[in-house]
C-alpha cells in the first residue's frame, strides 16, 4: 500500500511550485528552497516538516567583522516588527531567520506569508547590515578596486562610506 503524502508537504510543494521559485527536496520532509532578491542577489531558505511543527531557516549573512553591539541592537529592535520569524545568531555569530509554524497551520497563504516575510527580512535588511557589520571591509574593497581599475558597480550602494565627505 502506498504511503500517502502528508497534507503540509503537498501544500508546501504546490505552493513553491505555484510562486515558480526553485526548489529542491533533499529528503522526505525536507525542503531547500532559493528565493531570488533584489540586494541580496538571493536567500537560501531551509524548511523542515517535523511531527508537530515547520520550522524555517534561511541564512542572512556571516558574522559581522565589527561593529557587532550595533548589529546585534538592530537585529532585535527590527525582530519587533517581522512576521512569523526572527532573527537568530548560531555558535559562529552568524545570522539567521528562524521560524516556526505549528502543522495545523499550514496553508498557502500562510506559507506564501512566510516566504514574502522571510525575503523581505533578509532582502531589505542586507545593505544596512553590510554597512554596520563590514564598513572597514567595503572601503578597504573599494579601495582595491579603483587601484587596479575595477569596477565598482556593485558597491554603489556605499558611496556614502567610500567617497570623502564634503
Amino acid at each position: 500500500m502506498a504511503e500517502q503524502a502528508d497534507p503540509a508537504t503537498t501544500i508546501i510543494e504546490r505552493t513553491l511550485d505555484d510562486a515558480e521559485l526553485e526548489w529542491e527536496a533533499p529528503e522526505p520532509g525536507a525542503y531547500v528552497v532559493k528565493l531570488p532578491g533584489t540586494r541580496k542577489l538571493s536567500t537560501t531558505l531551509s524548511l523542515r516538516v517535523g511531527k508537530h511543527s515547520l520550522s524555517l531557516n534561511a541564512f542572512v549573512i556571516r558574522h559581522p567583522d565589527e561593529n557587532h553591539e550595533a548589529v546585534h541592537r538592530w537585529l532585535l529592535e527590527r525582530n519587533l516588527r517581522l512576521y512569523g520569524v526572527s532573527y537568530a545568531i548560531d555558535s559562529l555569530g552568524d545570522i539567521y531567520l528562524a521560524g516556526k509554524l505549528p502543522l495545523a497551520a499550514v496553508t498557502a497563504a500562510e506559507l506564501d506569508r512566510l516566504l514574502g516575510s522571510v525575503l523581505s527580512a533578509a532582502d531589505d535588511s542586507f545593505n544596512t547590515l553590510l554597512e554596520l557589520g563590514f564598513a572597514s571591509a567595503i572601503r578597504k574593497e573599494y579601495e582595491w578596486r579603483v587601484s587596479r581599475g575595477e569596477s565598482t558597480r556593485n558597491l554603489d550602494a556605499f558611496t556614502h562610506l567610500t567617497q570623502p565627505k564634503d
